[in-house]
């Protein structure tokens, strides 16, 4: 079970690592003038639930799997991505 665990951990991480790399180009494209904000917008907000949902879910299985210190660092950060969704809800 553990092992289960920490394989798809290790493949969400990666396809979180790659959604923020993907946040990074499109803030510089809107930074260079490449994209308007509205599209950059348009863009990036697509995202924020499946980051969302991503990293909540390996802090949920930490958390069932008892490994207590890895859920403790994965805590702020799934803590920070609720925050910024419940801003998303706010300023729609």
């Amino acid at each position: 079970m553990e092992a289960v665990v920490f394989v798809f951990s290790l493949l969400d991480c990666c396809a979180l690592i790659f959604l923020s790399v993907y946040f990074i180009i499109t803030l510089s494209d809107l930074e260079c003038d490449y994209i308007n904000a509205r599209s950059c917008c348009s863009k990036l907000n697509k995202w924020v639930i499946p980051e969302l949902v991503g990293h909540t879910l390996v802090t949920v299985l930490m958390l069932i799997s008892l490994h207590w210190f890895i859920f403790l660092l994965n805590l702020p950060v799934a803590a920070w991505n609720i925050y910024r969704m419940i801003l998303a809800l706010i300023n729609d």
